[in-house]
């Protein structure tokens, strides 16, 4: 493309060698594209959009106006998941609203949490958090809460208070408060699939635990048979809510779940710098690395408190609560339901290992265990299909068989597309359709970047019309119900400025490239200025930086990863190489001025770090 051939000056303030004395001057004319003036819109809207849902529903003490209540149907973690990218929107360049409203919205969660009480679980008997982290809960929803606050550390890394609780909650994990022992640092697990603030829960759990007690009122009840525009009596309902969890009661021993738990440490460590988070977060992901080894490359879901495979089920590794097995009677839809969370943790648990260490071996298991899965395919009636479940399939009703079953056409395309953001490695490439983004990184699709763009736009403006149209109060929502209404739209976003695939149950920031603005001291694109990642390879991305303004120049850095983690080596605008051999540099665009850098980059080489690139200085 003949526009983007950019007229480049170098300016070397001192060395080369030295990524923050790195600056490039992007000078050529360039006519917005249609892709930048889209991605500086959804910027603006979804930031506006989220100023407008809290003020509808948002109190001036950042209490959300719903009915709170405890339970993993509608409870503390959905109340503050509404808000799990405002955090990323912001590092991505939204408005510093953003960052403050979900500040708010955080403390404001914490302490009305705090109150909530409950009479037939001990769990949120005094309240549903204990020192700011929930008392006791399973990872796939404890982790679903922590989304937002996982992120925060990209746009805060100063703040105090975020230091000060991420170093308190991963002490939990490292049994640093004698409160709460959940973590066994002889056999290298934590002791159960309930944990947090209060310790592991080393008995059975009570349907109450996963449900909580019932609330007087009519609400969109969203687990329910009859869907969410239907309000109904939560009392004469909960019964059905009960049988949904009725063999949810195993807990005892560690879970893949529990993987997820190694972010807490991820952040610590990135705000901090001190090596003891690291340490525990790569033994714990270690010992599980080892443990999958042993079982032929499956990710057991269930360890023994004795540390064996299987060890609370006469080691059948396949057995517990979100497992291989675990296929039950769901007594709220009176059917058979399959409900394996294999991937929900082992994949955010190594994928952190490798960010904190830089060793593909982390990346193995994951890797292994979808030859496993694909080993079994099947072609049904022309389709390809998976096992997604492994034991006897009757699960709740053992017969001693054991199989792969549940075959359905989930490839678990997410999954893979993951390994091979992570690895880079075009092999992992091979399992994936050519199509939507994967399809435009390999020059297969053009118009994507405007087409997702629009997608997303529309999910605002859709957000925003169901806000105007909702008619429900606080006493008929539960803490679920306005999820379906956050406005924040990144995943555009993330992938077209970052190259950055965050799945549903990934929150650390596995990125290519990110931005800091220097004049307004903070994460994020500044205005005016739009970035495409139009290429990757493993060692290399191809970006186009635009500024929009016709008037101002504009400066922005570039940092290597979501953390600093990648090592820039050199630049190329236009044929002309330039070295950078650090983690950031400078790019000054004159007005309407925009070109194309190819950056070549040793990936994983450097320890993350939060920092902002003008507080650590050189190369890290």
């Amino acid at each position: 493309m003949h526009w983007m051939r950019s007229v480049i000056s170098l300016a070397l303030l001192a060395t080369a060698s030295s990524p923050a004395q790195v600056r490039i001057d992007v000078e050529t004319p360039m006519s917005p594209p249609v892709w930048a003036l889209l991605e500086r819109e959804l910027l603006r809207a979804s930031s506006s959009a989220c100023e407008r849902f809290a003020f509808r529903y948002l109190d001036d003490r950042g209490y959300l106006l719903h009915t709170p209540r405890w339970g993993t149907l509608d409870g503390p973690d959905d109340a503050i998941e509404t808000f799990h990218n405002w955090t990323l929107l912001h590092a991505l360049g939204g408005s510093d609203s953003v960052l403050l409203l979900f500040k708010r919205a955080l403390d404001g969660h914490y302490r009305q949490y705090k109150e909530l009480r409950t009479s037939l679980t001990e769990l949120a008997r005094d309240g549903a958090y204990y020192k700011e982290f929930i008392t006791q809960s399973d990872w796939f929803h404890t982790g679903e809460g922590m989304r937002g606050i996982m992120l925060e550390g990209l746009s805060g890394p100063a703040d105090e208070i975020l230091i000060a609780r991420m170093r308190r909650f991963a002490g939990l994990y490292m049994n640093e408060d004698p409160e709460a022992p959940n973590y066994d640092a002889q056999h290298k697990i934590i002791r159960s699939l309930w944990t947090g603030s209060r310790g592991p829960m080393l008995r059975k759990a009570t349907t109450y635990d996963w449900v909580g007690d019932p609330v007087r009122g009519r609400f969109h009840l969203l687990h329910n048979r009859a869907g969410r525009r239907q309000i109904l009596d939560l009392e004469q309902n909960y019964p059905r809510m009960l049988a949904h969890c009725a063999e949810y009661l195993d807990s005892v021993g560690d879970h893949p779940l529990n993987l997820a738990a190694t972010g807490l440490a991820v952040n610590a460590f990135a705000l901090t710098g001190e090596k003891k988070y690291k340490d525990w977060a790569v033994e714990y992901v270690t010992a599980w690395k080892q443990r999958i080894e042993a079982n032929g490359g499956n990710i057991p879901t269930n360890i023994g408190l004795d540390g064996s495979i299987g060890g609370e089920y006469g080691g059948r590794w396949y057995k517990g609560t979100y497992g291989w097995n675990f296929t039950i009677f769901d007594g709220e839809i009176e059917e058979t339901a399959h409900r394996n969370s294999f991937a929900a943790g082992a994949w955010p648990g190594f994928a952190n290992a490798y960010l904190l260490t830089g060793d593909p071996g982390f990346l193995a298991p994951l890797r292994r265990q979808m030859d496993n899965l694909y080993a079994q395919k099947k072609i049904v009636n022309g389709c390809e299909m998976l096992p997604q479940m492994y034991g006897d399939p009757r699960g709740y009703k053992y017969t001693g068989r054991e199989e792969w079953y549940n075959y359905t056409p989930n490839l678990l395309l997410d999954r893979l597309t993951e390994i091979y953001m992570w690895s880079g490695d075009r092999k992992d490439l091979e399992r994936l359709p050519k199509t939507g983004w994967i399809g435009y990184l390999e020059g297969q699709d053009p118009s994507y970047p405007e087409k997702a763009l629009r997608q997303d736009l529309d999910q605002v403006r859709r957000r925003v019309e169901e806000m105007n149209r909702d008619a429900t109060t606080a006493d008929t929502r539960l803490a679920d119900y306005l999820m379906a209404f956050n406005p924040a739209a990144t995943d555009a976003l993330s992938r077209l400025t970052l190259g950055c695939f965050l799945g549903g149950n990934i929150w650390s920031l596995h990125a290519r490239v990110r931005y800091f603005d220097p004049a307004r001291r903070r994460a994020g694109l500044p205005p005016d200025v739009a970035a495409l990642v139009e290429k990757i390879s493993p060692d290399a991305v191809t970006l186009t930086l635009v500024n929009t303004n016709q008037v101002e120049a504009r400066e922005v850095i570039i940092q290597g990863g979501g953390y600093a983690e990648h090592q820039l080596q050199a630049i190329d605008l236009g044929g002309r190489n330039i070295p950078v051999h650090g983690s950031w540099f400078r790019a000054v665009l004159r007005p309407a001025a925009g070109g194309r850098l190819a950056i070549t980059m040793k990936r994983y080489a450097n320890a993350p770090t939060l920092s902002f690139p003008w507080d650590r200085g050189g190369t890290r």
